[in-house]
Parts: C-alpha cells; structure tokens; sequence
C-alpha cells in the first residue's frame, strides 16, 4: 500500500468512514472560498448559486454545479446555507422549491448566514417537522478568513448535530464553538459584529487624526498594532486604510444589516448600546451617501467627510 493510503486520516483510505454529501446554497465572496475549502478537504460539495459564473467556479475547483435548489440537496446528507440576510434565508428554506421540502428526512441543514437569532429558532422548529436538525453557524473573519479557512465559527443548536458537524467546521475555521440553543450562534454573531464596527470606526477616527496631525501613517499603525491598540481589526483592515483600498471583503450594505440586527436584538433583551446606536448610524450615513458597496473599512470615508474632506 502507498505511504499516502497508508495514513487513515487520508480522505480516500478505505478504513475512514464516508464523508457526508454536502450541498451548499450561496457561493458569494464568503461562500464560494468556503465550499472549496471543503472541496479541498475531501468532501462531495454540490452547489447552487444565482450566478453561473459562481457556479463554473465550483466546479473548476472540484465540486458539482446543480440547476436547482432542490437538485443539489437531495441526495445531500448536510445542506450548507451562506446567503445575505433572514428574507434569503426564508426564500431558499421555505416553499415547493426550497430546501425544507426537497432535503431528505435525517439530513443536516447549516446555516452560515448572518441573520435575526428568530429566524434561525423559526427554521429549526420547521425543520424539526419535516425531520431535518438545524444548526445556525455564521461566521467571523471576512474573505481572508473563508480563503485561509481560519474563520472563527459561532454555532447555535443541538450537542449532538454540533458533534456531527464539527469535521466539516474544521475544514473551514479555527474558533468553532456551541454556544447554546437554537439562535445562539447568531446572537454571538450579532456582538461580534458591534465589536468590529466600533473598532474599525475607532481606527478610522485614528486614521485621520495621525494623518491631520503629520504623523508617518504607517509607523504609527504599526506601533499601534503591537501595542493594547492592536487588534485583528487593525491587523486586517491596516492596509486598507493606507492604500484607501476598499474593495470589498465585507460590504457595508451588509454590516448595515448586521447593525440592524444587534440593535434590535438588544432592544428586546432591555440592552443599551450607546456607543453602538451611534456606530450603526454612520455606518447607515455610508450606505446612504452611496458606500454601501464598499468594504466596511470605508467607515473611514465617513471620518474624513466630518473632517472636511471632499469625496
């Protein structure tokens, strides 16, 4: 036997168990590095997606392109969701042509989006009826982190199904936690994403002050980073600031979104969230002022029009 087949945790050695069928649904700027990773890691990934392009590119990498939702989850013993928002969500699991009525009894749905805790508590009580486990997992790190396959995974469900799923979660992150019930992950996800909005707009206000201020831009970020100030935001988006590069990894349309969620969230729960009430608002200002398409570094185009820049 070759030295490779010889090692039981090679993905074709004949004493290894099967690896689950995957389907995933959302080959978008997080989705398409994310189920090539798992294409990488030895799994059968069929796709589906809006856009064929997005398709052809799964299938370069290895996976299946599929005509329909229900095509691709059929045979599919896991079903990965990543789409935008709770109404894509819903559109894709609910109705004759959706997940929910296509996917085999037994199977595992995922979902990776980022959306409202209740529609994930929503899902999985629909899905409980027609036989299939729900967990919510969305994610942080951004594009870097699907590529680099380092996103830290913030899971929401049953023990159980959580146990099941964790190697498929291995080949796509690094921080891969239960963290409670059904809506929990997205609960987490929710903070998460205050977090990095107050940070990245902590770091653009930074930005502009040592620039006004005659300060060599890249010393002074570089000091900063490896001090308190430092951070995986400052890490990340560093470059960006610098080079006033805001493709997007993340787009401010859907931080916007994300803010949505968090205040609303913490309004329920009777939290007050002062510093990022006012966060959520510029973020919103960006968006309005025709940003929503950029990276969410571009806060920093919001700091520089208060500080009198013309854009």
């Amino acid at each position: 036997m070759s030295s490779t087949l010889a090692d039981s945790s090679h993905p074709n050695h004949p004493n290894r168990p099967a690896r689950p069928a995957v389907a995933w649904i959302g080959l978008g700027i997080m989705g398409s590095p994310m189920s090539e990773n798992l294409v990488k890691a030895g799994y059968d990934v069929t796709g589906f997606t809006l856009e064929r392009d997005k398709l052809e590119r799964l299938a370069a990498a290895g996976g299946t392109a599929a005509g329909s939702i229900a095509e691709a989850v059929r045979d599919a013993d896991v079903v990965i969701t990543m789409v935008p928002a709770s109404p894509q969500v819903e559109a894709i699991a609910y109705g004759p042509d959706g997940i929910l009525e296509n996917a085999r009894s037994g199977a595992l749905l995922i979902d990776m989006s980022s959306i409202t805790p209740q529609t994930s508590i929503d899902l999985a009580k629909a899905a409980a009826a027609k036989g299939i486990r729900v967990l919510d997992a969305p994610v942080s790190g951004g594009e870097a982190g699907a590529i680099e396959a380092v996103l830290s995974i913030m899971v929401g469900g049953e023990q159980a199904d959580f146990d099941e799923a964790e190697p498929l979660f291995e080949a796509l992150g690094k921080t891969i936690v239960l963290c409670g019930p059904h809506g929990s992950g997205q609960t987490v996800k929710a903070a998460n994403q205050l977090i990095v909005a107050v940070n990245i707009q902590a770091c653009a206000e930074a930005v502009v002050f040592l620039e006004k201020s005659g300060v060599d831009l890249k010393a002074a970020l570089d000091v900063l980073g490896g001090g308190l100030a430092g951070s995986t935001v400052l890490t990340r988006k560093k470059d960006n600031f610098l080079n006033r590069d805001f493709k997007p990894g993340f787009r401010i349309d859907l931080h916007h979104k994300d803010m949505g969620i968090v205040t609303d969230a913490a309004r329920t729960v009777g939290a007050a969230l002062p510093v990022g009430a006012v966060v959520a608002q510029l973020v919103a200002s960006l968006r309005a002022q025709g940003d929503g398409g950029l990276d969410h570094s571009a806060l920093l185009r919001s700091v520089e029009r208060l500080s009198g820049a013309q854009l």
